[in-house]
């Protein structure tokens, strides 16, 4: 089965005219076998007791069906939590009433209705890029001595119950309401994180009203449900400033990822988010390290340093930055949060887990404070100096072995001499530049796509007018490898911003 995507499963659940279904009940069976060889490697037990949620995708009932009906075959326990989020089944392995050997997601996060996937955790936190090759490869089935039993559960009353409590315990208000006299609203985008509203904003105080997409819909009929993602992110904006909201709040499909938008209608995401919740962590924890992953802006690291704390720019994938902080905690290196530009974000705090609901939560604890000092969130990052140009390019690599060819280009630009640029050696994914005059004051990294066979270009600068000279450069570099196709970057130089 070609389903594995580093530390997830994903496929095609649903035919279109382009794509045939590969995530079908049949290899949902065969996982399942993988899953129960897996956790019988390590668990000592006579019955497994596992947790299965879905998000909104179509597919999410069929395929949590078949997987609730192998299980029990394999003689696992199991707990049919109906929607759930990705953070929420790996709390069913935490909270004693549960306690389940295994919380399993089913869910493609943002990815188009067509698509659907399985994230996988036991009671010691997600499983890891080897253990998904373990249980992909490790498909015999091994029928329990006896059939497992199911019971439908409510597992995001008891999440959503655990995040109230933390919002309480920690706002300085000393109330049960302390977000009263807040206007919130939430865009779910269709996917899982409508609870938010009722479960966990409405009870602490706050005026939900005007809240959007929160009903369950795998059609995903009016935006991306995705906080990376321009639509989305214009579309909650809109809905805070006709609302006169205080703060918008915008999930992803599975709600490990999330944004926000305050009340002037700014954006906090990617650097933004990344400079809010380090000012927050390291006020906390003063003179954390914060490991993000490398697409961030220069001026983030200034801004972190000047905080007392240490940013650690480590590779692309939310696994891969949390398990750098856990390595640097284990070497004694306090790390206290792990974050993506794209939104997934984690605390030591929190066992490490990738939440987006959790993101919102440690800035709805801040809310009550700022507001009785007058200040605003946007307070917080004053001293964030932002690029003045910014621009992104994807290269499709059309070599059968892509992955060598973008390895060889990447390789190939460092030895380019020209005037201004500089590697810079503080760098683990792909290469980056630092960019003095004549190409102004900024940066770029050329990096390998995660998942795609794409080189990825970003570029930065606090300069206007210099972006297209360097896109000029790169395009000549490039014009030595054929099967790199430029067709995104021709118009940018065509025709400059």
């Amino acid at each position: 089965m070609d389903l594995q995507n580093e530390s997830d499963i994903r496929g095609i659940a649903i035919d279109t005219k382009e794509y045939q279904a590969n995530l079908t009940v049949s290899s949902i069976r065969e996982i399942v076998a993988g899953i129960i060889n897996w956790l019988q490697k390590s668990e000592n037990k006579d019955r497994l007791t596992i947790g299965v949620g879905r998000d909104s995708r179509l597919s999410g009932p069929e395929l949590k069906e078949a997987f609730i009906e192998e299980l029990n075959d394999c003689g696992a326990d199991v707990y049919d939590f109906g929607l759930a989020t990705t953070p929420a089944l790996f709390m069913s392995t935490q909270f004693s009433q549960f306690a389940c050997d295994a919380g399993i997601m089913l869910t493609a996060s943002h990815l188009p209705y067509y698509y659907n996937g399985v994230k996988i955790f036991s009671q010691n936190g997600g499983a890891e890029k080897e253990d998904i090759t373990y249980i992909l490869s490790h498909t015999e089935k091994k029928v329990g001595p006896s059939v497992g039993k199911v019971i439908e559960a409510d597992l995001l009353s008891v999440y959503a119950k655990d995040l109230v409590e933390k919002i309480r315990t920690a706002s300085e208000k000393n109330t049960e309401m302390p977000l009263a006299g807040f206007k919130i609203i939430v865009d779910a985008g269709n996917g899982a994180g409508g609870f938010f509203t009722k479960k966990v904003l409405q009870p602490l105080g706050a005026d939900t009203s005007g809240s959007q997409f929160l009903e369950p819909d795998g059609n995903f009929p009016n935006h991306i449900p995705n906080p990376d993602n321009k639509e989305a992110m214009k579309s909650i904006q809109t809905a805070v400033l006709e609302n006169k909201a205080d703060l918008g709040v915008i999930f992803d499909t599975d709600v490990d990822r999330s944004a926000v938008v305050t009340k002037s209608g700014d954006v906090l995401n990617r650097n933004n988010l990344i400079a809010v919740l380090s000012r927050i962590i390291l006020t906390e924890h003063p003179g954390t390290s914060i490991v993000t992953n490398s697409p961030t802006s220069g001026h983030l690291k200034e801004f972190i340093e000047a905080l007392g704390g240490k940013q650690v720019r480590y590779i692309s994938g939310y696994r891969n930055v949390i398990n750098k902080a856990l390595e640097l905690n284990r070497t004694g290196v306090d790390t206290q949060l792990a974050i993506e530009t794209s939104g997934h974000a984690a605390f030591k705090e929190n066992y490490f887990l990738d939440d987006g609901a959790y993101v919102i939560a440690k800035i709805l604890m801040l809310l009550p404070k700022l507001q009785a000092e007058g200040k605003t969130l946007e307070s917080l990052i004053t001293d964030l100096k932002q690029p003045l140009e910014t621009q992104e390019v994807r290269f499709k690599l059309e070599a059968e072995n892509y992955r060598t060819l973008g390895e060889k280009v990447i390789r190939d630009i460092a030895a380019i001499d020209i005037s201004g640029w500089q590697v810079d050696p503080e760098n683990e994914e792909g290469i980056r530049f630092y960019l003095t005059q004549p190409y102004g004051q900024g940066w770029f990294l050329l990096r390998m796509s995660l998942h795609e066979p794409l080189l990825v270009l970003q570029v930065e600068n606090d300069e206007k007018g210099y972006i297209v000279p360097i896109l000029e450069q790169i395009h000549q570099f490039l014009c030595q490898y054929p099967e790199v196709n430029q067709e995104k970057l021709l118009p940018l130089i065509e025709e400059p911003l």
